[in-house]
């Protein structure tokens, strides 16, 4: 068993590393031929920031491929099942899509039509759900058609409820691989806990996934150098729920008989088992619940469910006042608790425990809601392994009125570019008024003058 594990890290290891070092070149190219929209009212970057980041997320994935079908423990998964090319044909053209949107920003519903369309390309190759194990009532078979509608629909939620998260920097891309590897634990038990050899094909789009976010993150956290852009979070969506897909509906619960009994008996006690094969959206909650309340928001003020707005959950953190770091990592927190709750309990549902764990981490959760404004400080000795802006003040702050003078020869300009941490940190530690560029002031980098300040320079002049 030790063995497929190695093959997974690798796969993992080289989707990443190729991710990573392909994002410089894309963002090069992404400035080069223009794709840095102007920032729009939604946005909380302050800058022009290029997009385009989904190729290099998508050169990790045929990478990742490649390399699991040289490896001997994953070649059987191409050999014996065509779900890893039908994930790549989907992939390429909800891709292609995405490019073309972050280039030129195609229509909407020409995108929902590009999204049912990489679907269907899946569904034609065999990536579909065939049957549900419904509890109380067994395994339901699926005509192809109702096979075929949700596993469509499937496809587009999921790609929707990731593309409607992907508001911060590095938040899309580590809640996809949070929800990821929870997912992969789960595939993976599967297939070498029960011997089931339908869930190897999700359990190598989980590495694989996996690897995609990783080797982006470094490039996409607070302050992002580039942007996924659709064609990453499109992407990265597609993959997620091709996983669940390849799992719902393809295993049958005999092959897993730990209960005597018939098969409907099993189904309904092995119902933890099954929670996150029935419900996958379990795994994207907090991005399924955030795509739910956007649409009920905007069909209730009169606009159509896909018009942009700044009603999302991330967009709330940082109005009652966490800075843009600390509203990705709340983000984090519920993700991981909801996605590893859920498949802890679908492996013991009899253990309290796990409950209480749950209820628990719950409960700190909320405290950290409710506590916007507190900034923790690490211990001296670890300060210089922190950002700056973790770290404790030496000394009293000078006031605003004291203004230091610079040495014989030496600007203020130099004195900020000797010490590039220090600037970065006065400036996140300067006090910007509420309702001045951007949200409380959490992304505001910088002055700028309003238009009265510019109306009285023009009649002095």
């Amino acid at each position: 068993m030790g063995q497929p594990v190695r093959d997974y890290l690798l796969t993992l290891c080289v989707t990443a590393a190729v991710t990573y070092l392909l994002t410089g070149p894309v963002r090069k190219f992404a400035i080069a031929i223009g794709a840095m929209p102007a920032i729009r009212a939604r946005d909380v970057h302050r800058e022009p920031t290029p997009r385009l980041g989904g190729i290099a997320m998508f050169g990790g994935l045929c990478a990742g491929l490649i390399v699991a079908d040289h490896l001997f423990n994953l070649n059987g998964v191409f050999e014996l099942s065509n779900e890893p090319r039908a994930l790549l044909s989907g992939a390429a053209l909800i891709w292609l899509i995405g490019v073309l949107d972050d280039k030129f920003e195609i229509d909407a519903l020409i995108k929902l039509g590009g999204q049912m369309i990489a679907a269907a390309v899946m569904v034609i190759q065999g990536l579909t759900i065939l049957w549900l194990p419904i509890p109380g009532v067994g395994t339901v078979a699926l005509t192809q058609w109702q096979g075929t509608l949700l596993t469509v629909a499937l496809v587009v939620i999921t790609i929707n409820a990731v593309n409607f998260v992907d508001g911060l920097d590095g938040l899309a891309a580590g809640m996809v691989c949070i929800a990821s590897a929870a997912f992969f634990l789960y595939a993976y038990r599967l297939w070498y806990g029960y011997g089931i050899e339908a869930a190897a094909p999700a359990t190598l789009f989980a590495a694989i996934l996996m690897g995609m976010c990783l080797g982006f993150l470094p490039h996409n956290m607070h302050p992002a150098r580039i942007f996924m852009g659709d064609s990453g979070s499109m992407l990265i969506g597609l993959v997620l729920a091709a996983g669940a897909i390849s799992v719902t509906g393809q295993v049958d619960p005999d092959t897993m008989k730990l209960f005597e009994g018939s098969e409907r008996q099993a189904t309904h006690a092995m119902l933890p088992v099954f929670i996150p094969l029935i419900l996958p959206l379990t795994i994207i909650a907090i991005p399924a619940a955030d795509l739910v309340l956007a649409i009920v928001r905007r069909t209730w003020n009169g606009q159509s469910p896909f018009a942009a707005d700044r009603g999302h959950l991330h967009h709330r953190l940082l109005e009652i006042g966490h800075s843009h770091s600390r509203a990705v990592m709340i983000m984090y927190f519920w993700s991981a608790l909801i996605a590893f709750g859920a498949v802890g309990y679908s492996v013991h549902s009899a253990s309290m425990w796990i409950v209480l764990a749950i209820m628990g981490l719950s409960a700190v959760g909320l405290v950290l809601l409710l506590m916007p404004r507190f900034t923790p400080r690490t211990p001296y000795w670890a300060e210089r392994f922190v950002p700056p802006r973790y770290r404790r003040d030496r000394g009293p702050v000078p006031s605003l009125a004291y203004e230091e003078k610079p040495e014989p020869g030496r600007g203020p300009e130099q004195h900020a570019s000797e010490d590039p941490e220090m600037a970065r940190e006065s400036a996140e530690r300067t006090p910007v008024a509420v309702g001045v560029s951007g949200v409380n002031g959490a992304t505001a980098v910088g002055h700028r003058s309003r238009p009265s300040d510019r109306r009285k320079a023009d009649s002095a002049r």
